[in-house]
């Protein structure tokens, strides 16, 4: 291991992250009642510009009225490059309680964007009083952003999670697609020919690359990496399929664009019993080891190194986690 420690974020279940728009209060109820495990309350790309206002009271009001139970609740501020930024943050933290634990900042472009915000929000905290520290969840959504992802992952004790925009960032890079998240046809590799001249083409992932950089910035910072939105609602088994991809990458769940992808997020994104049984044998196995001073650790005729321990504990305590909240 590194001299360099890594210190963890705030551990929280991060499997399904609802969006729900600012200027639509009539989901919020609906939202708050869920089973998703974060809600962003949206003030950016859902939002129209004339809507700005409304939605910014609409948010206060309801992390002032709803009960939000045990649920984590973030709000998306606007970009920095907007004239309604500064707003969102002033006004949400001035005129609310202690309820809201996230602020979800848009494309991030460098680490100086972080560090604009948190001296905002410091600055507030500060004057109000604010008991609780608002952490930071930070989209990477651009070409720029994703330059800079290893220095904006470390750009704050504020941050949280880092979460990959796909739609800004396939505009960002001008790629070939229209899609919001999943395959394209073109995207692929062609096998030679077989004995009989036929040739197979295999699709391939277009994000594979970007998302696998951002986890590793997440992680190397102690932050939850989270893959972003899946455009086709229409398409449970496609959603499935990115989201497996980015939880076989790292990733700690994905957006829920629609309240019905927020079952297939928990779904992916939640370790099987299989899985949750094992850990809990090898920690175990590490237990009874330590108590009989042997050095080596096995089980079912496997040596068990301490990487294996370390996941162990980390599926353990998401399990445990994950069966508190289902009470």
């Amino acid at each position: 291991m590194s001299f360099k420690i890594v210190e963890e974020a705030p551990a929280r279940l991060n499997r399904s992250e609802l969006a729900v728009p600012g200027s639509s209060p009539q989901m919020f109820e609906k939202a708050a009642k869920s089973a998703a495990d974060i809600v962003f309350l949206d003030l950016e790309d859902a939002v129209a510009p004339d809507k700005k206002e409304e939605a910014r009271r609409n948010v206060i009001a309801a992390l002032n009225d709803i009960d939000w139970g045990d649920k984590t609740v973030s709000v998306r501020i606007n970009g920095l490059d907007t004239p309604y930024m500064y707003r969102d943050v002033v006004d949400v933290l001035e005129q609310t309680g202690d309820r809201l634990d996230l602020i979800m900042i848009p494309k991030v472009g460098t680490a100086a964007d972080v560090y604009a915000v948190d001296m905002l929000v410091s600055q507030v905290e500060q004057a109000k009083g604010r008991k609780k520290r608002v952490g930071f969840e930070l989209i990477i959504e651009t070409a720029l952003g994703m330059q800079n992802v290893h220095e904006i992952a470390a750009a704050s004790r504020r941050n949280e999670s880092l979460h990959f925009g796909v739609a800004d960032y396939a505009a960002s890079i001008r790629a070939r697609t229209v899609r919001i998240g999943g395959v394209h046809p073109d995207y692929g590799v062609l096998a030679d020919p077989d004995e009989k001249g036929e040739r197979d083409y295999f699709w391939a992932d277009p994000w594979h690359y970007a998302i696998a950089r951002m986890v590793v910035a997440a992680r190397a910072n102690g932050l939850r990496p989270v893959d972003g939105p899946f455009g086709d609602i229409r398409d449970p088994d496609g959603y499935r399929a990115a989201a497996r991809r980015a939880a076989v990458l790292g990733c700690e769940g994905k957006w829920a664009i629609h309240p019905f992808q927020i079952e297939l997020a928990n779904e992916i994104f939640t370790p099987s019993e299989a899985e949750v049984e094992r850990a809990r044998r090898i920690l175990q196995a590490m237990e009874q080891a330590e108590r009989e001073g042997r050095g080596a650790v096995s089980l079912d005729g496997r040596l068990i190194d301490i990487a294996s321990i370390r996941q162990a504990r980390t599926l353990v305590a998401k399990a445990d986690r994950i069966a508190a909240k289902a009470g």
